[in-house]
């Protein structure tokens, strides 16, 4: 149910400020403030190199100062991009319906002349990838309470996503660079690009593959199949990223084996070495309470979909004082990417569609006694 890709641009709009609902080549654009290319350029300083904050694959994000004086990150779409006015509409069309306090709030777009820009808050400690990964990650403090905040509050934003929001939404790119920070390092998903409308009466999707190597669903890559499950295998690898602070697309070079974050992981589950795999700039992090986060990311990446939770069960695992049952966790779906892997040890198996939207086994988890 996402949108259509459209030809040619046309704009309708209300007045000469910029402000008002309008529509994009027949598209409604509702209720979403609209601004003038004018203002953005104003904003952001004609687009200068020094106020750019981040890249994406279909343009690129400036943050900018309105003329009231409110910080904003502005996401203007390449010209050249004829694919990305579909992913630029599925984002108008879904974040502007959408609140939730980790969720990126849009505040308005231009699509003025041949411009297409989306005009979201600004957030001040950029993107988790940057915070764990970048060059600003040794300044950045990301101790272990942070993690586990963030770990938590991505869980409720897409556990609102696939539960509460009418359609459902699957986000289909959930990983470090798409969870953006705030001041207080508050997670909130952005992008949503790719995101895909998902009524309750079918089982799954169809549809091209899309997303980032590393945190695909072995199901959604051999098959084709979408299903909420996807972007539940995807948080799990996002959350063994923030335990260990490596990158989930990269062989680990520390094991010199030529294998991703999961396998690795895995690995050292089965040979009961799990916490070598925290990322030693944390210090004093509770070793009980971390082990079980790995385990909780193992339960969301299980090569079957169906034995995947749900979203809001990870949330309650994540915050409830549950026991986990490990007899229930098998081995995780491995990234189908053999240029990094010297052999394939592990295939995942196919699921049929009704098994790929069950709930996970009601005895994952048991609630410890007090």
């Amino acid at each position: 149910m996402s949108c259509s890709c459209f030809g040619a641009s046309s704009v309708k709009r209300k007045d000469d400020d910029g402000n008002g609902s309008g529509d994009f080549q027949g598209h409604s654009l509702g209720n979403i403030k609209t601004f003038s290319y004018k203002e953005l350029r104003t904003a952001t300083d004609n687009f200068h190199p020094r106020n750019k904050i981040g890249r994406g694959g279909f343009g690129t994000v400036y943050k900018g100062i309105l003329i009231n004086g409110i910080e904003v990150a502005v996401k203007t779409l390449s010209a050249q991009s004829k694919q990305g006015v579909r992913e630029f509409l599925t984002e108008i069309d879904i974040i502007s319906n959408v609140r939730h306090t980790n969720l990126v709030q849009l505040i308005g777009c231009c699509v003025q002349e041949t411009n297409r820009i989306l005009v979201y808050e600004f957030l001040q400690n950029k993107s988790l990838d940057i915070a764990l990964l970048g060059s600003q990650a040794k300044s950045t403090t990301l101790d272990w309470e942070r993690r586990s905040s963030i770990c938590k509050d991505t869980a409720r934003g897409l556990a609102y996503l696939h539960e509460e929001v009418v359609p459902p939404i699957v986000h289909r790119d959930i990983k470090a660079s798409n969870i953006l920070l705030d001041k207080d390092f508050v997670p909130k998903i952005g992008d949503f690009g790719l995101a895909k409308l998902f009524p309750d009466n079918i089982t799954h999707i169809s549809t091209r593959i899309a997303g980032t190597a590393g945190y695909l669903a072995p199901e959604y890559v051999l098959g084709g199949q979408l299903t909420k499950k996807a972007d539940v295998y995807s948080f799990g690898v996002l959350m063994l990223e923030i335990v260990s602070g490596k990158n989930s697309g990269k062989a680990n070079p520390v094991t010199g084996m030529q294998k991703l974050l999961l396998e690795w992981a895995w690995q050292l589950y089965e040979e009961e070495r799990l916490l070598e795999m925290v990322d030693p700039a944390l210090e004093g992090f509770p070793e009980e309470e971390m082990t079980r986060y790995i385990k909780i990311a193992f339960f969301c990446t299980q090569a079957t979909a169906s034995r995947r939770p749900t979203m809001s069960q990870v949330v309650d695992m994540l915050t409830k004082n549950h026991r986990l049952n490990e007899k229930e966790l098998l081995a995780p779906g491995f990234p189908q990417d053999t240029s990094a892997r010297s052999s394939s040890t592990n295939k995942s198996p196919s699921t049929s569609t009704s098994n790929q939207m069950s709930s996970v086994p009601i005895s994952i988890t048991q609630v410890t006694p007090r």
